[in-house]
């Protein structure tokens, strides 16, 4: 397509190839998939550590949605537990080189795990800020330390939709 502005494969319209937009939006979606990588790796990692099994108990405790875990799970089996996971939901996530298909389940899991980790905004202890201060004013910790994850929960959407883009540009080629 001589003189076009947009490629267009199927119903999709992509910018063409020099667009330096669409450059800088690849980096960033790039990014996005090495940032969460990193994340899980690291965050992952730490769980196998007491002070990480120790930092999870107020967040995970009171929590509607995992708080049964510790039934199951001694707070250091839990931990572990988490660490494996999101080592594994990592992994799926970088998967991306080899196939999107890893990638779609990889932020799928991710959407799970945030959208959890979103809630112990409503169940965790000191998430709002002292009464001298009104709404929407949240604490440091563990306000912003929670309020962070509705990004990476967009970055999880993000992984999923570009990894069923590819899946559909590979079926269309």
């Amino acid at each position: 397509m001589e003189g076009s502005d947009t490629m267009t494969d199927q119903s999709t319209t992509y910018p063409a190839r020099d667009d330096f937009g669409a450059q800088v939006s690849r980096a960033g979606i790039v990014g996005i998939f090495a940032a969460l990588v990193l994340i899980y790796f690291w965050f992952g990692g730490m769980k196998f550590t007491q002070y990480e099994a120790k930092g999870l108990e107020s967040f995970v405790g009171p929590s509607f949605v995992i708080g049964w875990m510790y039934d199951v799970f001694s707070l250091r089996g839990f931990s572990i537990f988490l660490g494996i996971l999101e080592i594994a939901i990592g992994l799926l996530i970088a998967g991306r080189l080899v196939s999107p298909k890893l990638s779609v389940a990889g932020g799928l899991f991710s959407c799970g795990l945030f959208l959890t980790t979103i809630s112990f905004m409503l169940t965790t202890e000191g998430v709002f800020a002292p009464e001298e201060l009104t709404f929407p004013a949240i604490s440091v910790m563990p306000g912003q330390f929670l309020l962070k994850d509705f990004g990476l929960l967009a970055a999880s959407v993000l992984v999923v939709g570009e990894s069923l883009s590819a899946i559909a540009r590979q079926r269309g080629a």
